[in-house]
Parts: C-alpha cells; structure tokens; sequence
C-alpha cells in the first residue's frame, strides 16, 4: 500500500468535512496538495488568476452551501494574497479553510526567502490560525481548524511547510468525527420569558432584521402579524425577509430608505433581530432595545440593550410567539406602511423620467432591466460602492434568490471572484454579477477563469468611468473629487478577445436586448452598459454636522434613482390596510 503524506491526510480529511473543490494558484511550496488532490477523485483544483479571488470565491461557496469551503496559497506573497478575501468570509461568517503553504520548515526564522508568518499574519481574520511544524500534529491540528470554522462559522487558517506536507503521514487518516453543520441555539426561558413581557408591556414594537433572519422568515412574519409590528432590515437581511412581507418599511443604515429609520425611532421597543448592524448613529437611543443573537459577542456592541437574548432568530421567535399576548391596535404599524409608500413615492419620477432615451445611461435603469431579465433563483453578487445602492433598491427578493457582496468588510472586486464560487457550486443556477467598473478591473484577470472554466458567469458591467461612491464621500466631505475618474474602456471588446461574448451598450433602447442575449448565452458573457457618472445628487440642505462624515449624510442622501419594484408591493400593502 503506498504511504500516505500529510498533504494526502489533509486532503482526505477536508473531503470528509464536505469540502469539493480548493481555489487557488500553484506554487512550489503547494506541490504536495496539488499532487494529493490531482489522487483524489472527490475534490478538485480550482485555478485562478489571483488568490484573493480565491478566498473570494472560496467564501461565495460557503455562503450558498452552509458548507465548508477551502482555498489555499503558496508561501510568503502567494498565501498574503489571501488575505483580503478571507477578512470579507470572516467578518460574512462563511465557514472557510485556508491552507497557507509555507517556507522549508528548518528556515522558519532566518529571514529565507519568501519568508512570512501566515500563522500570526491570519490571527485577525480567523477564528483558528496554526502551524503545523511537525508530522505529529496531524490529523488533530487540521480538525481542530475544522471545527472552528464550521461550528464559529468563519475563517481558520493551517500553515504548512512544504517540506512537511510531503512528508509521510505517522498514522493513516480515519473516519474521525467532524462537525459539518452547526447546531441550533434555542434561548432560555428566563431570556424568552423576559423579552415576552417587554413585549407585552410595549404598544408600539419595530423589528429589524439581519442575515440572522435567514431560515426563519414565516416566524418573523407570524410574531410581526401577532405584535402589529413594523419589519424593516438592514442590506444583508434584505434577501430574507423582504419578500412576501406585508409588514416591510424598508431599509435603514447608509443606503437606508423608504421607513425603516422612522418605525425604529418611534416605537416603544426595538427588537433587533440577528442583526450587528454597525452604524450607531441609525439606531435610537431613547426607546427600549432587546437584541436576539446567536453570537453571543454581538450582544450590545452597537447599542445599550434592555435585554440581550443568546439563541437563534427561528428558534427565539418560535418560542416567544406564542407567550405574547396579540395585540389588536395596529395604528403604529398602518401609519409606518403609509410613511413607507409615500416615501417610496417620492423617488419614483427621478427613475422614471426619460429613461428610455437618457444617454449616458441611467445605472438605475439597468440594475431595474437586469432585476426583470434575470431568472427567479438567480444569485446576484455585488460589487461595494453604488452597486450596492443599485442592489439594495432594485433586486427583487423572492426567497429563492440569493444576493452576495462584501456587505461587512467593504471590499471592491469582490463580485467576480465570489460569481466564480457561487457558478461552480451550480453550472445550470444563473449567476449575474453587478460589476463597477474600479471593481472589474482590479481583479479584470480573472474573468480568462471564467473562461478556462467555462464558468457561465454574466458580468453585467456598470461603466462610468469612475469611482462613484468615493465621488460621493468626497463631495460629502466638501472636498472637490480628485483621483477617482478613469479614461473610457471597451471591457466588452476585452471579453471578446478573451474568448467570451461581449456586448457593448451605450443606448438605453438596447438595453434589454443585450441582456437577453447575455442571459441566453450558454458559456461567460459580458454586458459593458455605459452608465451616468453624475448619478448621484446630493440632498439640497445639508448641515454642516452631516459634512463632518459620510454616515450622517448618507442618512438622507437622495440618489437620482426610484426603488425597483418595491414600490408595487408597498402600494399593495397600503391595499390591504383594514378601512377605518
């Protein structure tokens, strides 16, 4: 029987733990986990460009399967490269594995080349960060990692010497028992028994929901019907609990709308509902705040709580639900509904007008056209900056979509890398990414890996030859914007000579053709749409304590652009209000 090496032990073992594919560049240091996979007909390499887009790409996965996902880079610069993606899974809470390769072990120390310390460089950004210095710490080190990320839904990080991981294995791996699912987190009954009576002591209740509410969206609505109770969200809660909501007032924080940050202001209680949502100048100081988490860390970091409840979103409410008592006044909610419409309203023209004949084009127009054409389990991944502002208006959620950004970390170029994930987990799923311009081309050489891979990918790109959302904080910030346009590119002629198919649309009447054609395309498309750079205004009064930083203006920043379809369902919920 031929021996087994630490590479192939580690390799086995991810294998148990679920893991189907390790994204990454090849490097020396590497050779025995890329040999051990290349023996493993279970798992596969991943090639891409850059190993940031790997981690990007790895943390996508995670995301859309709840699985254990991994990447890995070479020694010293190739293993750094990680890192920008692995702080966006950590801080999205995707339960990710890095393998660090790292300089011959009798080096460590002497400044050898390539020389870094990947074990303390990843300390920030993962839950687990160790290295693996002689055979005998495996198989237990790498499972230890395992289960930390897995069961503290984040990053952990293993270096590995090159010379050990091709070394042989002291004992063959075996079937060892791994965590691959996280458990559910049920409160206790003195927290449920206590936030019950805050509720039921409070005439006026607002929830505001996060990604924490994922899973649990027919309880927030049935605890929403049975309190009256106002539901906004924050941007990553908005695929869970936007859709089919009759109680929905929108989105509060920085790309805020519609009257999410009304309804949390004047209520008598706040819950926040799996939620760390970080801008604390949005949330209330003077009304009563219970906090639901299943993060215990969570608790309280943004706000001063009444009441900190340790447990999951699902499992908390379908505990408290039926000890509040029903409450039958619903004037706080129906006032909140009407607010939410008339401020949806009041957006609206600013979309409307002339869209169909606007040159440049309105970004608005193509993320409303992209909403419309895109299939209804589409996975969306988002580029930071006015992507999210497109995203956060204009995708529909249906409970079958999915939307992935760099919503916590903040990260540009993260929506390529992370559609590579999310299209490999499903070739048949359509995957559209919402793409600016600075974004695509930092990481642009990833897009040759769609096409090594054949990755069906649609790179819808939002071209306006600038930065857009740093134009903005820097008007914000009375500073004139410097630095932040770039010279006009055709990246659609570049996705032609790339071997992909390219589209190029500078006419809005186009539009949805060329999204047709994208969409239809079997293999990687692209769609280069030519787009308004002076798509943002500023709201005609601004105080000079909002100049002072972009949180406080952005609070009532006015985009030139309406909110999708989320104004037919607010109106349909103004619909459905009792007659008085």
């Amino acid at each position: 029987m031929a021996r087994q090496t630490i590479a192939g032990q580690l390799i086995d073992i991810l294998v148990q733990a679920g893991v189907r594919r390790v994204y990454g560049v090849v490097g020396d240091s590497l050779n025995p986990i890329l040999d051990a996979i290349r023996r493993t007909p279970d798992i596969e390499w991943v090639a891409v460009r850059h190993e940031e887009t790997a981690a990007f790409a790895a943390g996508a996965e995670a995301q859309i399967t709840g699985r254990l996902a991994a990447c890995a880079g070479s020694c010293g610069p190739g293993n750094t490269h990680l890192i920008n993606g692995l702080y966006d899974a950590h801080r999205s809470m995707a339960p990710v594995l890095a393998i660090a390769a790292q300089i011959p072990s009798s080096e460590i120390g002497t400044g050898y080349f390539q020389e870094t310390h990947p074990d303390r460089l990843f300390a920030e950004c993962s839950h687990y960060s160790e290295l693996i210095s002689n055979p005998g710490q495996m198989p237990r080190v790498l499972q230890t990692a395992v289960q930390h990320a897995i069961g503290r839904s984040g990053v952990a990080v293993v270096s590995l010497p090159g010379d050990i991981a091709g070394q042989e294995a002291p004992q063959r791996s075996a079937e060892l028992a791994l965590v691959t699912r996280r458990p559910s987190i049920a409160p206790a009954e003195e927290e449920i028994a206590a936030l019950a009576r805050l509720v039921d002591d409070a005439e006026r209740v607002t929830l505001f929901c996060g990604s924490g509410t994922a899973g649990a969206h027919r309880e927030v609505m049935e605890f929403a019907e049975r309190v009256k109770s106002p539901v906004g969200h924050a941007l990553r809660g908005k695929e869970w609990i936007q859709y089919d909501n009759p109680f929905d007032v929108g989105m509060s924080g920085l790309l805020g709308y519609g009257a999410a940050y009304e309804a949390m202001h004047q209520a008598d209680l706040l819950i926040l509902l799996g939620t760390d949502f970080p801008y604390r100048r949005f949330l209330p100081d003077d009304v009563s705040i219970a906090q639901v988490d299943v993060r215990p860390e969570h608790l309280g970091r943004r706000s001063k709580l009444d009441l900190a409840v340790w447990g999951d979103a699902g499992e908390t409410l379908r505990a408290l639900t039926p000890r509040v008592k029903e409450k039958s006044d619903r004037r706080f909610l129906d006032r909140m509904l009407r607010k939410h419409a008339e401020a949806l309203e009041g957006v609206v023209s600013a979309y409307t007008r002339d869209v169909e004949t606007q040159r440049p084009i309105h970004p608005e127009y193509v993320a409303s056209i992209m909403d419309e054409e895109a299939a209804d389990d589409a996975v969306f991944t988002v580029d930071t900056g006015m992507c999210n502002v497109w995203a956060a208006r204009y995708l529909t959620p249906n409970g079958r979509r999915r939307v992935i950004g760099s919503f916590s970390h903040g990260s540009m170029a993260n929506a390529l890398p992370q559609a590579i994930g999310a299209q490999l987990v499903d070739r048949d799923r359509q995957v559209v990414t919402l793409s600016g311009d600075g974004g695509f081309s930092m990481l642009m050489g990833d897009f040759l890996s769609l096409v090594q891979h054949d990755l069906p990918v649609k790179v819808v790109v939002f071209n306006n030859s600038s930065l857009g959302m740093v134009d903005l904080e820097m008007m914000v910030a009375g500073v004139p914007p410097y630095g932040t346009r770039y010279p006009d590119t055709d990246y659609a002629a570049i996705a032609r000579a790339a071997g992909a198919h390219g589209l190029r649309v500078e006419d809005p009447r186009e539009l949805r053709g060329a999204l047709r054609e994208a969409f239809a395309h079997p293999g990687p498309a692209l769609v280069d749409a030519v787009t308004d750079p002076n798509a943002v205004s500023i709201p005609p009064k601004v105080t000079s304590e909002q100049l002072t930083g972009f949180a406080l203006a952005a609070s009532k920043m006015v985009l030139s652009g309406g909110v999708g379809r989320m104004i037919t369902m607010a109106r349909s919920n103004l619909r459905n209000l009792p007659r008085p």
